[in-house]
């Protein structure tokens, strides 16, 4: 019999706009606030980009503490998805918050998302951009 695949569910938002909601009916998933990381929504060239653009790709890549903030969340992926694989559960939620959904968690999730990919390459990750509608299935 062949074991249940996991979905990992990954998802920017704004906090504004409130908390995503979990399809899978569980509940709900880990919360990250990205709020601590410099927002690059105030600098005037980056206004109108989002955590997609290489501009702001680079810049926050280069602030001291991003790296530290990825590791962490990585290694906390990582041991919750073996887990979650291990005990045969199917939907685990990774959530990236910052002010407006635009900047920081959208770059956050999409590294979480090259992460799991990398990492965990027989589960399914959905992952949703909910300020810039966009979400994209693998």
């Amino acid at each position: 019999m062949n074991k249940p695949t996991l979905t990992v569910r990954i998802t920017s938002f704004s906090f504004k706009k409130g908390l995503p909601n979990d399809p899978s009916g569980n509940g709900g998933g880990y919360v990250f606030d990205c709020r601590c990381i410099p927002n690059p929504g105030i600098i005037e060239e980056y206004k109108q980009l989002t955590g997609l653009d290489s501009k702001v790709i680079t810049y926050l890549e280069d602030l001291p503490f991003t790296q530290t903030f990825i590791s962490h969340i990585t290694e906390i992926a990582k041991l919750s998805i073996a887990r979650y694989i291990e005990r045969e559960f199917t939907h685990i939620m990774f959530n990236f918050g910052c002010t407006g959904g635009q900047h920081r968690s959208v770059f956050f999730a999409e590294t979480l998302y090259e992460y799991v990919r990398k990492q965990f390459p027989n589960v399914s990750i959905v992952l949703q951009h909910r300020e810039q509608n966009i979400e994209k299935t693998l």
